[in-house]
């Protein structure tokens, strides 16, 4: 495997970073997640764009340009052999504070670390998409906003990893996050969306939430299909109503969710509704590719 630096690409064995790093250290960094489909990486620019507005909510100076970032990805996904015909791209970008002295001021690290991995996706199986994935209601609770904002896709994931350990206990796919207000949130790295009386509903992004990428195209392929969207605040006795339910990410696309504990989400299969907007997105997702070089 090649990885991407800071300023080149080198050996797996050879990607090293120093114990110093503030992200190693204290989880002082951004991150973004990426895939393609074929050679076409999906929602390239609004990937990017979100970095950046992650890294400037914690002052910190991504030093690539942005018009560098497309052939740094296309090197990275070439060099290892994926992004192709035969093989879509999974792509990672993390950007930490750096090495520095010991110690919480973020003036101690004068040069971020930038990294990109890259390697072959590997999407859920056709079964869990055939048959949708069980959830569990986290005890951990969605950090308070207003102690870190969702809007940050933050290397520190404490929070997300101690309500995944509940799931992995729990035998589920992934825990459901409720927040101090006891509302629905989001899974541990997808958002939610439930369906009940032919309306798709979300939680809204005030809830604690990220505004995910893939979140947003549902919202919009559901609009097309002349499907009323409502984003908005939500308990648990809603989300046990639902005729149908499921979660977005950019690698998993559209995943039915057939159970929540010991609450069967209607039938215990997904839904019309799910199907059809599964069937829209796979449809649509040319659009929202880069354009072809």
């Amino acid at each position: 495997m090649w990885v991407f630096l800071n300023d080149r690409f080198v050996r797996k064995e050879e990607a090293v970073v120093s114990v110093f790093d503030h992200g190693f250290l204290y989880g002082d960094g951004v991150y973004e997640t990426l895939r393609s489909y074929g050679t076409r990486i999906f929602m390239r620019d609004q990937h990017l764009a979100r970095l950046r507005r992650s890294a400037e909510s914690i002052g910190l100076t991504i030093p690539i340009p942005d018009v560098e970032w497309p052939k740094l990805l296309h090197d990275a996904m070439r060099r290892n052999e994926v992004g192709t015909d035969h093989a879509d791209a999974y792509l990672r970008i993390t950007v930490s504070r750096g090495e520095g002295e010991i110690g919480l001021d973020p003036a101690l690290c004068p040069r971020p670390t930038v990294v990109i991995m890259t390697k072959a996706l590997h999407p859920p199986s056709a079964q869990l998409l055939r048959d949708g994935v069980s959830l569990t209601v986290a005890q951990t609770r969605r950090n308070l906003p207003a102690a870190l904002s969702p809007q940050i896709k933050s290397t520190n994931f404490l929070n997300n990893i101690l309500a995944k350990r509940e799931a992995i206990a729990a035998g589920t796919f992934d825990s459901l996050f409720l927040n101090w207000r006891d509302e629905l949130t989001e899974c541990t790295i997808s958002n939610l969306f439930f369906i009940s009386d032919g309306t798709v509903h979300t939680p809204a992004l005030d809830c604690g939430i990220l505004d995910g990428i893939t979140r947003s195209i549902i919202m919009t392929l559901a609009a097309e299909e002349d499907l009323p969207v409502r984003e908005g605040y939500y308990h648990l006795t809603d989300l046990r109503k639902a005729e149908e339910c499921f979660l977005t990410n950019t690698s998993m696309e559209v995943m039915p969710v057939s159970r929540v504990e010991t609450y069967t989400i209607g039938d215990g299969r997904p839904g019309p509704l799910t199907r059809r907007l599964q069937a829209r997105f796979a449809a649509s997702r040319t659009r929202f590719l880069e354009a072809v070089p």
